[in-house]
């Protein structure tokens, strides 16, 4: 885990020399899973929960009408499910968290006023740092388990609204949808897929070598 984690710092540092805006945001996420056990059986009952995200990056113009930007930076990613099956009496809770590189478009639609009005697509590459699985009163750590997906892709499509507070900082606030794809899974190991609404707030900060504006 270190290795990535110096992978993404790195990766930040490198993208600073050529962005013209900072980000950060943070939010809730409503998550829920479709989960297949090592038989390839669907658990049905499954419950949604609240987490929370965070994320920072930049941003770049990428084209000469200033309404297309490449937005590239790390997030942390808390996602959830509770349910139960009463057939057999059981009760299972699963408590995961992710780290993750990730690379977007922002497209402004239209302006009104002082307001902006974005639609954003994301892809991101996200790795298990924290995860617990709850089956009854036994708790499971999931990190480093072969036949557990501790590496997705997570696939996010979503809107924003952007307004300016100085000359220098923007605030913002968004929803987006996404889905993870699984890179890899072991032969008839357990499967789980996120579905993740996600509701965020952040600024969005001019460096010095801004030539855009709000």
């Amino acid at each position: 885990m270190k290795r990535q984690l110096l992978t993404i710092l790195i990766f930040s540092i490198s993208i600073s020399s050529f962005s013209q805006q900072l980000y950060m945001e943070l939010g809730s996420t409503i998550s829920s899973f479709d989960y297949e056990n090592s038989q390839g059986l669907p658990l049905d009952n499954l419950l949604s929960k609240s987490q929370s995200y965070f994320g920072m990056g930049y941003r770049q113009v990428i084209n000469s009408e200033k309404t297309l930007f490449l937005a590239l930076g790390a997030s942390y990613n808390s996602y959830g499910a509770i349910g139960s099956e009463s057939s057999v009496d059981n009760f299972f809770e699963w408590d995961v968290s992710y780290l993750g590189v990730r690379a977007g478009l922002d497209y402004r639609l239209f302006q009104l006023r002082d307001l902006s009005f974005y639609a954003k697509g994301s892809i991101a590459s996200e790795f298990l740092i924290r995860g617990n699985q709850t089956i009854n009163n036994d708790v499971f750590n999931l990190v480093g388990e072969e036949e557990f997906n501790n590496n997705i892709l997570f696939l996010r499509a979503g809107v924003g609204i952007q307004y300016p507070i100085s000359n220098t900082t923007a605030i913002y606030a968004g929803y987006s949808y996404g889905k993870s794809v699984l890179i890899s899974s072991g032969e008839n190991a357990e499967k789980l897929k996120l579905n993740a609404h996600q509701f965020g707030i952040g600024f969005i900060i001019n460096l010095p070598n801004c030539s855009c504006d709000f």
